[in-house]
């Protein structure tokens, strides 16, 4: 961890807003939260949740690019799975403090 006092740089900020910024959308939590689970295909993500393929794609690739998620191609079937256990964490505690009564 950072010192309390160390100023953060620009890089650092954009990363991180850009993160919660991912993890401020419903879908991507529900795309998240099920990957969490299960190592998925974008048919089965769209197929569980009860949204389109295309919508699924363009998530993917939103959480792909801010290192998120991560794939592995098995023939003409790629499949999904989390790319970092620091945010995953993050997301289930924040889903914790949501239904804890």
């Amino acid at each position: 961890m950072s010192e309390s006092n160390s100023i953060l740089d620009e890089e650092t900020l954009f990363l991180v807003s850009q993160t919660f910024k991912a993890l401020a959308d419903p879908t991507r939590i529900r795309i998240l939260h099920l990957l969490y689970q299960e190592e998925l295909s974008v048919n089965a993500i769209s197929q569980q949740l009860e949204l389109n393929q295309s919508n699924v794609s363009h998530q993917l690739r939103f959480l792909k690019n801010l290192r998120l998620v991560k794939y592995r191609r098995d023939g003409k079937t790629i499949y999904y799975s989390p790319d970092d256990e620091h945010v995953m964490k993050i997301l289930q505690e924040s889903i914790d403090h949501a239904t804890h009564h």
